[in-house]
């Protein structure tokens, strides 16, 4: 559980920075507590879009990830926060993403503040 939500805060710091940096991304929230719990709703969708669709859509395209080298990686994800913004406009939930290039550069940042924060965070907790 702990585990869980780490890895939820992680996706809310790198869908916030993603956010803040690239400009077809938006998140609104009347309040700052309320664009935090918008992040928090967005990480969780995000995660759970990359826990199921991600790996069916890289089996899928696995011989052209190997064609390309694996940039093709790079489109999925881009691809996967386009379906997350999708999703979250369904739900009303105040995130959007404007288009592919402004997916693809959020999903560039999401992945890179994703592994840095990794990183520096303690490894999975052992069960006692």
């Amino acid at each position: 559980m702990k585990n869980l939500i780490i890895r939820l805060l992680v996706n809310a710091v790198a869908l916030a920075a993603a956010s803040w940096l690239v400009s077809g991304i938006t998140l609104q929230g009347a309040t700052t507590g309320k664009r935090v719990l918008t992040l928090l709703v967005v990480a969780a969708i995000f995660g759970v879009v990359n826990a199921i669709v991600k790996p069916v859509v890289k089996l899928l395209s696995f011989p052209l990830l190997i064609l390309t080298l694996g940039l093709l990686t790079f489109v999925i994800n881009a691809a996967m926060l386009l379906l997350t913004s999708w999703i979250t406009g369904k739900l009303d939930v105040q995130f959007h993403v404007d288009g592919f290039w402004s997916a693809l550069f959020g999903a560039l940042i999401i992945s890179v503040v994703g592994m840095i924060l990794n990183a520096v965070l303690p490894e999975k907790a052992e069960v006692h």
